[in-house]
């Protein structure tokens, strides 16, 4: 992973292997989806600092294009991450990934 390091929260069920092989599942699926591990870390930052000046609500139609795209991007690879990460469980209990920048 460049530029970034997933690390899975609130799962304790999970032994130290599988919490490491769910938080490599998750961060392969993100670089999968937004198309390599160098694009994690910057779509992040812009996905973070979109929220930070729109709120957790956003109403993608007042973004423009490029905003839009990197809300719906990361939102559709958070998705698939979750998917990747956590199987047909991903739903269950409080299993939280947090991607922490370098």
């Amino acid at each position: 992973m460049s530029g970034y390091r997933v690390v899975l929260q609130a799962f304790d069920e999970a032994g130290a292997a599988e919490r490491r092989q769910a938080e490599q599942r998750y961060g392969r699926a993100l670089e999968a989806e937004l198309g390599g591990a160098e694009l994690v870390a910057p779509v992040y930052r812009q996905y973070l600092r979109l929220l930070q000046i729109h709120g957790e609500a956003v109403d993608l139609e007042a973004l423009d294009e490029a905003e839009r795209a990197i809300m719906q991007g990361w939102q559709a690879a958070e998705a698939a991450a979750l998917s990747a990460a956590l199987g047909p469980h991903r739903y269950m209990g409080d299993a939280q990934f947090e991607i922490v920048l370098d």
